[in-house]
Parts: structure tokens; C-alpha cells; sequence
């Protein structure tokens, strides 16, 4: 189950001025089950948004992409069961095609249509089955269907993950509210899920760019479960005007500083609940690394510890094995490490320190935290001033389980 997570509740979710949204069925995996939603925006709405790096990108984040430079998004469509990557020219063909026919009954043109898809990899979209369920998805748009969308999108996830944050900005009360799904190939770079922030405030595109980039980075970019980078991340930041303040342009202004704050701390919540229902885990782990010479090295370090299949086992078993840590950080390839000066602990116990053991490290200390559901694992390199946080989860039998039997 997952770690410290509770499902969102549907008068928690506030609509967003300028958004409505539609859910259907098009039995694209299994029949009856919600599969394909639809955002509708607002004409004016700025869209921004940021994609895996995997080379083997599914057909729908390179149309996604296309689209987002050519013109101003007016809908969004979102099937899962289906990746549609791995597919060639054929997916291609069956993603622009189901952009086309959202575009015709939606009355935009076809290149405002951004596309996602999430699923099973290899096996081509049946467009046919999304196309016919367009009309029902078009006649349930609504602002207040925040909460359906949110388990819409879901695929091997326990909980859906949705949040909403109010903020003022230039006296005005805005909205920020947030869905995302993930639980498995999840890894930074851009992380490993699709995510949808929407806010009514009035953004430039350019700062709105900005202010995705920098809550992926510190939010959907500090998570892994497993280390698989997937063919279909998307991370998108609607911004729809309708909140009438005055445009966001200045990205050094504190309107900006609060509106990216908030979208921030939508951004990590989601991304932690994420890792929280990660596929089997039974921890949910933070791990600090401070004093490094940068941020990047800081991050270089607290990634080699959360890959460790080594590590994450340990946690499982609630083994204080901690060596796999110390192991972890000497590989991780920062060259010129001083293994001597740095400290390891384990929440509040000191395990390491002038290269091995700490004096004081008692067996039964380790063993306490590590029964814990929720661990913290802090390095401090005493080497500068940067620091980074990252979250992860531990590897359970049930993580073998559900990934053996994912096309089951």
C-alpha cells in the first residue's frame, strides 16, 4: 500500500477559471474503465511544458512538442492503457489522427491539440477507440472534474494524486490545482510520469516557461523509484489569464516569486505522492546531501544512494546494512571526494564519520530507524555551501510482482 498516503477528496480540488474537463471510456485496456480525458482551455491560455529525454520518445511527446511551438494550446487530450511508443511512423499517424478529430469537434485547429499517452510500450494506439469516445468525453467537460481526471489518468497506481493551492497575487486570489500519475519508470530527466498544473493567473509565455522548468527541477526531477527513464514524461503548466491580474512578465518580481512558489510546492507534493505509492513500496525515504562543492555534485551523490537496487532492499528488510550507503556515495563519481570528512546519518543517528564507522553508531540505533516508514538519509560532505533533496522508495517483492505481470 502506499507509504503515508491518502487519496485526494473531491471538495479539496478547486476548478480553475478557464479549464473544464471530460472523462470517457474507450475500453482501450479494459472495458468500462475511464481511459481517455480531455482538457478543454480557455481562448488566450499559455501553455509550457517540459518532456523525457529518452531518444525513444512516444509519438504523442513529439507531437505534444511540435503543437506547443507552433501555436497556443486550446485542448489537451489524454488516453491511458496505450503508450503509443515504440510505434513509428504508424504512431505517428495514429496520434496526429486523433488530434485531428478532437480539433474538428472541439472547433480548433488541429495543431492546438496536445496529445499524451501512457501504458503499455510497443503496441500501436487503437486511434479508432479514442475517436469514438470524443464525443463523450467533449459533453462531460466541466470546470469541478478535477477528481475524475485524476483517477483517469492512473495506470499502475493505489492513489490518484491531485492538490490545490490558493495564492494572491497583485490582490488577486489565484488557483493552482494539479494532477499527476506515476508509480513505476520512475526516474528524473524529466522524471518518469504525466503531470498536469493548471492556474487562472495571467503568465507571459516566457516566464510561464521559466516557472515550469524551475518546478520540475525541484520537484518531478528529485524522484526515483527504479531508475527507468520512460518514453512518455510530460509535465505541462497551464496558465488560462482568467484570475485578472496583471500579467506576470517580470520574472524577477515578487509576483512571480509567489506564483512559483506555490506552483512549486503543487509540483513536489504531487511528485512525492508519486514516490509515496511507488509500485510496491513499503518506505518513503529522503535523502539530504549538503555542504557539496554544487548543487549537481550534491545531486550526483544523493542519486547513486536512491538507484542502489542495494540500498533500497535494505530498507525493505529494515536491515541497517549501511555500508551500501557509503558504498553508493564512493561511486558516484565525484573524483576528488574526501571520504574522511564527510558524515552520514540516519535521521538523527551519526553512523559514519572519519571514513568509516562512527564511534557512537550503535547497531540497534540503525535498526530503529530503519523500521520506520519514513526515513531520512543525510550526507554532509563538508566540502562547500550547496545542498540537495531528493526522494525516493525502497524495492519490494511486489515491485517484481506487478512489473512482471503489467501486460497480465
Amino acid at each position: 500500500m502506499p507509504v503515508n498516503l491518502l487519496p485526494p477528496q473531491s471538495e479539496q480540488l478547486l476548478p480553475v477559471a478557464g479549464v473544464t474537463i471530460g472523462i470517457a471510456s474507450a475500453g482501450i485496456k479494459k472495458p468500462g474503465r475511464p481511459d481517455v480525458t480531455v482538457m478543454q482551455l480557455a481562448p488566450g491560455s499559455r501553455v509550457a511544458g517540459v518532456f523525457t529525454q529518452n531518444r525513444f520518445c512516444a509519438a504523442p511527446v513529439t507531437v505534444a512538442r511540435r503543437h506547443l511551438q507552433k501555436a497556443a494550446p486550446r485542448a489537451l487530450i489524454i488516453n491511458t492503457g496505450n503508450a503509443n511508443a515504440g510505434t513509428g511512423e504508424a504512431g505517428m499517424q495514429a496520434a496526429r489522427a486523433v488530434c485531428e478529430a478532437l480539433a474538428v469537434q472541439a472547433g480548433c485547429a488541429e495543431r492546438e491539440v496536445l496529445p499524451f499517452s501512457t501504458g503499455v510500450i510497443m503496441e500501436l494506439l487503437p486511434a479508432d477507440k479514442i475517436i469514438a469516445a470524443l464525443p463523450a468525453a467533449l459533453a462531460d467537460c466541466r470546470a469541478d472534474n478535477w477528481f475524475a481526471a485524476a483517477h483517469a489518468i492512473m495506470t499502475t497506481d493505489i492513489v490518484a494524486k491531485a492538490l490545490s493551492r490558493q495564492v494572491q497575487i497583485g490582490g488577486k486570489t489565484v488557483t493552482i490545482t494539479g494532477i499527476a500519475k506515476g508509480s513505476g519508470m520512475i526516474h528524473p530527466n524529466m522524471a518518469t510520469l504525466l503531470g498536469y498544473v493548471a492556474t487562472d493567473a495571467a503568465v507571459s509565455q516566457a516566464a510561464l516557461q521559466a516557472m515550469v522548468m524551475h518546478a520540475a527541477d525541484h520537484s518531478f526531477n528529485c524522484i526515483t523509484v527504479d531508475g527507468d527513464t520512460s518514453t512518455n514524461d510530460s509535465f505541462m503548466l497551464i496558465a488560462t489569464g482568467q484570475a485578472a491580474n496583471a500579467e506576470i512578465i517580470d520574472m524577477d518580481s515578487a509576483d512571480y516569486a509567489a506564483l512559483a512558489a506555490a506552483v512549486t510546492e503543487v509540483s513536489t507534493k504531487l511528485a512525492q505522492a508519486i514516490v509515496r505509492d511507488g509500485e510496491g513500496a513499503t518506505k518513503f525515504i529522503t535523502i539530504r546531501v549538503e555542504g557539496g562543492s554544487s548543487r549537481e555534485e550534491c545531486r550526483q551523490i544523493g542519486y547513486a544512494i536512491a538507484h542502489s537496487p542495494l540500498v533500497k532492499t535494505a530498507f525493505f528488510a529494515s536491515d541497517p546494512n549501511l555500508g551500501r550507503i557509503l558504498a553508493a556515495i564512493g561511486y558516484a563519481g565525484v573524483d576528488d571526494l574526501d571520504v574522511n570528512t564527510l558524515q552520514l546519518y540516519l535521521d538523527d543517528v551519526l553512523v559514519a564519520e572519519n571514513g568509516g564507522r562512527a564511534a557512537s553508531y550503535r547497531e540497534t540505533d540503525g535498526q530503529r530507524v530503519m523500521k520506520q516508514e519514513e526515513i531520512t538519509v543525510r550526507v554532509v560532505l563538508n566540502r562547500g555551501e550547496a545542498a540537495a533533496t531528493l526522494w525516493t522508495c525502497d524495492f519490494s517483492y511486489d515491485y517484481v510482482k506487478i512489473n512482471a505481470e503489467y501486460r497480465s
